[in-house]
């Protein structure tokens, strides 16, 4: 069946409800007799719970995660683990925006930290992909690393949401704070990883999907005294003169509006073999990703759309502006330029990185992000910092393999074994496989099984 239009606005990650059935309750939790209650750094808001179990197998229909969160990120069928005691940490840093209401505290930079029982000395450090909030990575990264021992953190990037562009002052102000976050969580985490275990988290990790993706480039970039490795699933390229995503989505948005044919998005990027996922990423991903970002980095193009909010029914929301079709990003003024400069990457990363990207990506085209992104690291010379593969029939989200499961294939089986590989290489030292295009299996459980060869 294809999404139904509530599932593709989950999908998108803008607006969702879902029907849960509540688990086991929390308990609230201010540590042992004697021993002093954690504190995470620079908080204005905190709550403290400890569960039975961490997982989302758990805590799906409490306050501790949210469904709607992480929904269309996984395909039916993927299996996480569960059973992790811990403790978990809500809270949120100062800000002034106001954009994500979870727990009902309309305030953003609202972040979640998990501390597993039997803890293996680690800690996994991630961001909100697309305009989420802060329990997007839940089943993709964080039932799985918990599972593992890994101390878990996750940031909403200090704003969230289609309307994410209307934070800031400048343009480009509401991406800048995205990494400004992720540094505040990753540092903060790892003081209170000290305080419950008694000892700082002996390897870090920062890792994340889609926009994730890029805080992990970044960080890795900017910030490697932090970290000890990552792994980048598809994270979005920026560069001043391009390409971005602002140059090669208005022709997506032509296209959409019959102003541009399959010949000009192939010359814009787009892969070969995707067209049949077109129609479904012209309904919920083009119009919408092209103004809000043309919104946060270039407002004076057309202040009128999407002007001070990006929609307020799913419709609104997901429409293209017309004038979108047109955008020529190359001709735009010079300041335009210097605000994607603020957030642009360099491929200079300073620490391990392994980079996975679908081959029939249709939101962030693989010639046009991740192969460039690979030749600037290798530009860079930090090729053996990185290793890049080419995921063979890997979409941007793996949910539409349960609607073309002929055609592709779920890429967090692979993802897993990415991670897997980093660890190993950072902490035993052993080389991964060389970076390349990896085959879509003919056969078995493409679900839950992956490798990198």
């Amino acid at each position: 069946m294809r999404p139904s239009r509530r599932t593709t606005l989950l999908s998108a990650a803008l607006l969702a409800a879902a029907a849960v059935t509540p688990a086991t309750a929390a308990r609230s939790d201010d540590g042992p007799p004697g021993r002093r209650r954690l504190t995470v750094p620079g908080a204005d808001r905190q709550q403290i719970s400890r569960h039975d179990d961490l997982t989302t197998s758990a805590l799906v229909g409490t306050p501790y995660t949210d469904a709607a969160d992480w929904a269309g990120l996984t395909a039916q069928g993927t299996r996480n683990p569960s059973g992790v005691p811990g403790v978990q940490i809500d809270g949120c840093f100062p800000g002034s925006s106001r954009l994500n209401t979870t727990h009902g505290w309309n305030l953003d930079a609202q972040f979640v930290i998990r501390l597993p029982e039997h803890w293996n000395g680690k800690l996994v450090v991630t961001g909100a992909p697309g305009v989420r909030k802060q329990y997007s990575m839940d089943t993709l990264v964080s039932d799985w690393v918990l599972a593992q021992g890994y101390a878990f953190a996750a940031t909403d990037k200090g704003n969230c949401g289609p309307d994410f562009y209307t934070d800031g002052d400048r343009p480009g102000d509401a991406l800048t704070e995205w990494h400004r976050r992720t540094t505040q969580l990753t540092r903060a985490a790892k003081a209170v990883v000290a305080q419950h275990y008694g000892h700082a988290p002996r390897r870090t990790y920062m890792t994340g999907i889609s926009n994730s993706g890029y805080l992990t480039r970044w960080q890795l970039e900017n910030h490697p005294e932090l970290y000890d490795g990552g792994v980048d699933w598809e994270g979005p390229l920026w560069r001043p003169d391009g390409p971005n995503l602002l140059t090669f989505l208005p022709t997506a948005v032509a296209r959409q509006l019959g102003r541009a044919d399959d010949a000009d998005m192939y010359a814009a990027g787009f892969a070969r073999g995707s067209e049949f996922l077109w129609p479904y990423h012209e309904k919920v991903y083009w119009g919408l990703t092209q103004k809000i970002y043309r919104a946060e980095l270039d407002p004076g193009y057309d202040p009128g759309c999407p002007g001070a909010s990006a929609g307020a029914t799913p419709e609104e929301i997901l429409a293209p502006c017309p004038s979108d079709a047109a955008y020529d990003y190359a001709a735009r003024p010079r300041p335009v330029h210097d605000a994607v400069a603020r957030i642009a990457l360099t491929g200079r990363i300073g620490k391990p990185m392994i980079t996975l990207h679908g081959t029939l990506d249709a939101l962030v085209p693989i010639a046009v992000q991740s192969d460039v992104y690979a030749r600037m690291v290798a530009e860079q010379g930090r090729s053996a910092l990185h290793r890049y593969y080419r995921i063979e029939g890997g979409t941007h989200v793996d949910s539409l393999y349960d609607t073309y499961p002929d055609r592709l294939r779920p890429i967090l089986p692979c993802y897993r074994a990415a991670f897997t590989a980093l660890t190993a290489w950072v902490e035993r030292h052993e080389e991964p496989p060389a970076g390349g295009t990896v085959p879509r299996p003919r056969s078995g459980d493409l679900v839950n099984t992956g490798s990198l060869t």
